[in-house]
């Protein structure tokens, strides 16, 4: 795990990254259809990383504060500049972060472009399969002995 990258765990990811000007419903389906619980944002012009816009955005946001989410824009419930970690941080590092900054999601960002979204879920996932791997090893040797 220490020497993994962030890249490494996000490769086969489906990232969904809209422009700020979208209108929180189609955020929404947008999320739901790619069975997301976050997206980045870009600025609508240079393509740049805005931000960061999750389920708890939305629904504290919009939901609970009885907003039309056909008026609202991502750009107005988006957590603006976020943490984000690089394509070739540390997979350990990014953890870190996420566990000190209470996040659920960093934004991963390559020359201030969006690239990916790492999530509890991802490492939890990829920590598993590691884990399973350890342990039929440990099976294996312990059958030799």
């Amino acid at each position: 795990m220490p020497n993994r990258q962030v890249r490494e765990v996000i490769r086969n990811q489906d990232c969904v990254t809209v422009p700020a000007d979208t209108k929180v419903r189609r955020v929404a389906e947008l999320m739901k259809s790619h069975h997301t619980s976050a997206v980045l944002v870009a600025h609508t012009r240079t393509k740049t990383f805005a931000g960061i816009c999750t389920e708890r955005d939305i629904v504290f946001g919009v939901v609970a504060a009885a907003r039309d989410p056909e008026a609202v824009t991502v750009k107005e419930i988006m957590t603006a500049e976020p943490q984000t970690v690089s394509p070739d941080s540390p997979f350990g590092h990014a953890l870190h972060l996420m566990y000190e900054g209470g996040y659920h999601h960093i934004p991963v960002v390559d020359d201030n472009r969006p690239v990916g979204i790492l999530s509890a879920k991802d490492a939890l996932g990829l920590e598993a399969v590691q884990f399973e791997l350890e342990l039929v090893r440990r099976e294996e040797i312990t059958v030799i002995l």
